[in-house]
């Protein structure tokens, strides 16, 4: 689930779930309590009624004795006389939490309940005060409450008298307070149970993978990159985990490939020392040889000469391909592309490449069976140095003395391929795989003859792969050597 909605879900069940459960409590504890009013007091009303109007209620308790002392004033009042009778009335109202109380004149003969009655005696109204016809009785508020009922008579010696039906409200159906109480408990019963579960779902879901990520972060910054992080959800925050987790892996491979690419340009600034080493020590020591004059005669100085020259020439190379390199390596060479008729293109590369073969007594092959009109886009003299080095590769390990280079190139659908075979001593197969990588040599002793900084062959396959090409090599050991490029074509014939 997305963090949205996640979000979303919350809002409601923070909403709804309080108000679901409050439902369901309170139905129950009112339910409960009104069963128990029922048993306690014996009346019937609904629940809304109860609630809303307990006093009614508690009216209803006192009407049957009431409506009794009502009838007995009027039929039969000495009976409100009777001692008896009246213990008998009185016990009867104890049980509906009530009590009896019979006033003559300012005098009262008669009560229940004294410690109650010294409570009210001074509200309860005059004879002839209170309306006969109220039903329900009167309320008596203040610091305690009451229910009053009054009914005047007359004494058999025609003196005024009243006898009050008292109900105490303190004691007020004690069951609706525990609806109240109990309903508050619940609420914040619920809302507490309510907030535990958003909070602990927040904390799976959103803090625990934060406090994760924390960690992850704090690893990284002290140098560990390999505290993984692994996301066990599919929304935003799963999506983060995985973003963090592909850029802590990009960081450690982009920190290994710098620690390698500075291991490299210390092998570079290695071999390079090496191979200026050597041509400068030799043009040091013929330098100083004219110096002496130990070249006496007009022919060693002519070879010194062309031996100087020679090795300044080396010396030049080697600086132009480390120049050539970095401006690859960096993405700041400014390729020319145009359109180039590979036929005419490679006839005029080995046209310039068998004067100097030649010369070296090895002997190169040529063939060409793809259409005259086929056109590639390239950078001519990008390709020419890609061609250059593959063929000076071939030349520097060339070990047999009937040597030759043989240049093919056939059509591959989209392609252009080319392949420059040689009959040297071959790669290594476990070499293969490198001899493309920057500063890598088959032959790494530090005393080869061979010379080179490594970079030819790096060099064009970076070259090849910005044309949109493809380079790769064969070998067989001891037999022959191909390096194989594709040139996309500019034209379908």
């Amino acid at each position: 689930m997305k963090l949205k909605s996640r979000l979303i879900a919350a809002f409601f069940i923070m909403i709804a779930m309080p108000v679901m459960l409050l439902i369901v409590a309170a139905g129950t504890i009112v339910r409960f309590q009104m069963n128990s009013i029922h048993e306690s007091y014996d009346v019937e009303a609904d629940t809304l009624q109860i609630i809303t109007n307990p006093i009614q209620i508690l009216n209803r308790l006192t009407r049957g004795v009431y409506n009794e002392i009502k009838l007995v004033s009027l039929k039969s009042p000495e009976k409100l006389e009777d001692e008896e009778y009246i213990n008998k009335l009185n016990q009867e109202l104890l049980d509906k939490y009530s009590f009896l109380t019979i006033r003559k004149k300012d005098t009262y003969l008669y009560t229940g309940d004294s410690y109650k009655l010294n409570q009210i005696s001074n509200s309860l109204p005059e004879f002839g005060v209170y309306n006969q016809d109220i039903d329900g009785g009167m309320y008596v508020g203040g610091k305690n409450a009451f229910l009053v009922k009054t009914q005047d008579f007359y004494f058999s010696d025609g003196e005024e008298g009243t006898i009050f039906v008292i109900t105490d409200l303190n004691i007020l159906v004690p069951q609706i307070k525990a609806v109240a109480v109990q309903s508050i408990i619940s609420f914040l019963i619920i809302i507490s149970f309510t907030a535990f579960i958003l909070i602990f779902w927040i904390y799976r879901s959103i803090i625990k993978p934060l406090n994760i990520l924390r960690i992850a972060t704090n690893q990284i910054r002290d140098g560990d990159l390999d505290y993984s992080v692994i996301s066990e959800t599919g929304d935003e925050i799963g999506e983060l985990c995985n973003d963090f987790e592909e850029m802590r892996i990009q960081l450690k491979e982009l920190i290994e490939n710098r620690l390698r690419y500075e291991e490299d340009i210390k092998e570079l600034i290695s071999n390079i020392s090496h191979d200026l080493k050597t041509p400068l020590t030799a043009i040091k020591g013929y330098a100083e040889g004219l110096i002496d004059g130990v070249a006496d005669t007009p022919q060693k100085k002519d070879k010194y000469l062309k031996t100087i020259y020679t090795k300044a020439n080396d010396m030049s190379a080697l600086v132009d391909e480390l120049s050539i390199y970095a401006k690859i390596d960096s993405n700041t060479v400014p390729y020319t592309f145009k359109e180039i008729n590979i036929q005419e293109y490679f006839d005029d590369c080995i046209e310039d490449l068998s004067l100097d073969l030649e010369v070296k007594n090895i002997k190169i092959m040529y063939h060409n069976d793809i259409n005259e009109a086929v056109q590639v886009i390239a950078d001519a003299e990008q390709l020419k140095r890609v061609i250059y080095n593959i063929i000076g590769n071939s030349v520097k390990y060339l070990d047999k003395k009937d040597g030759y280079i043989q240049i093919r190139i056939h059509d591959s659908g989209e392609f252009v391929k080319i392949e420059v075979e040689d009959n040297g001593g071959g790669i290594p197969s476990k070499d293969i795989p490198y001899i493309f990588d920057r500063f890598y040599r088959a032959d790494a002793s530090r005393n080869s003859k061979k010379g080179g900084s490594g970079l030819g062959l790096a060099i064009s396959k970076k070259i090849i792969e910005d044309h949109g090409g493809k380079i790769w090599a064969t070998s067989a050991a001891g037999v022959q050597t191909t390096i194989t490029f594709l040139l996309k074509k500019s034209v379908k014939v």
